[in-house]
């Protein structure tokens, strides 16, 4: 693991935490109970109820119309010139598909059920993938618990953490509560299971909005194939295919690259078997491609 990829998970752990703490500790919600939003403790609501229309409409603007569009113009910004690099360095649910991945890897060999081949024991990068069936319970047992958790923290953004946890652990779901989670659990078990890298090329609009932004910026940050020296691929076993979490071809254009998440994985696997060659990677992450 390099550098890069060191942030990354330190990037990705942190956001994680913060995703299922947020609630918990009232950094961001929405209260059900109370109608209305709760932001750093504080509420968050339009006071729309009494007053004049120059009352509400400034209420209007100032605490829903430019936070939102702040929130939508921050996004936009950083798309354009990196792509979808919010879902390969902090989005929660690509940290769970990548967790998954790897589990599924030692266990069967390849990193979905989709895969048409089992993975080269040791990849041209030096990546070993020794398959233990053993790792199938462990794996199961984390989509589950990763699906649960999921299922459990959305409520959370919802309802007040602290009852929502406490039944949790109590035992003492109420009947919404329990089929909000029975429903959502099953779901993301499947999704984890079955469709996860599939779920964020074809089903996250954040990640789809990321990537055509993306796109209409030429001189946007991307991982370029460096095709002059296209003849040193010859004898590798497309490592940067095999560790692209998204099942990419990195080799390909930018325009056939829609849904990379600038996870850099695949520039890691080329630098490592160039090394053996002292010679510089053929994927670079770079402007204007």
């Amino acid at each position: 693991m390099n550098q890069v990829q060191i942030w990354r998970l330190i990037t990705r752990i942190g956001f994680f935490v913060v995703f299922v703490t947020a609630p918990v500790l009232n950094v961001f919600r929405l209260d059900l109970y109370e109608g209305n939003f709760l932001f750093f403790g504080m509420d968050w609501t339009l006071d729309i109820r009494d007053g004049d229309a120059a009352d509400i409409t400034f209420n209007l603007i100032t605490r829903a119309f430019l936070p939102l569009a702040s929130v939508v113009l921050l996004i936009s910004w950083v798309s354009y010139k990196f792509g979808r690099i919010y879902c390969g360095w902090l989005c929660p649910h690509y940290s769970v598909v990548e967790t998954i991945n790897y589990l599924m890897r030692r266990s069967i060999g390849k990193p979905t059920v989709w895969a048409r081949s089992v993975q080269p024991a040791i990849r041209s990068d030096g990546v070993e993938t020794i398959v233990k069936h053993q790792f199938l319970p462990l794996t199961m047992v984390a989509i589950i618990f990763f699906a649960a958790l999921w299922a459990i923290s959305l409520l959370t953004y919802l309802l007040p953490p602290t009852v929502i946890w406490g039944n949790v652990f109590r035992g003492e779901l109420t009947h919404n509560q329990f089929l909000f989670i029975s429903v959502a659990t099953t779901l993301f078990v499947l999704e984890f299971t079955l469709a996860r890298h599939l779920f964020c090329r074809f089903g996250c609009a954040v990640g789809l909005f990321q990537s055509l932004v993306w796109m209409a910026n030429r001189k946007a940050r991307a991982v370029s194939f460096n095709r002059a020296r296209a003849i040193d691929c010859v004898g590798c076993d497309k490592s940067c295919e095999l560790a692209c979490p998204m099942m990419l071809k990195p080799r390909r254009e930018k325009r056939k690259m829609f849904s990379c998440t600038q996870c850099l994985q695949c520039v890691q696997a080329c630098d490592r078997v160039q090394e053996n060659t002292n010679q510089e990677s053929l994927l670079v992450w770079r402007k204007g491609i």
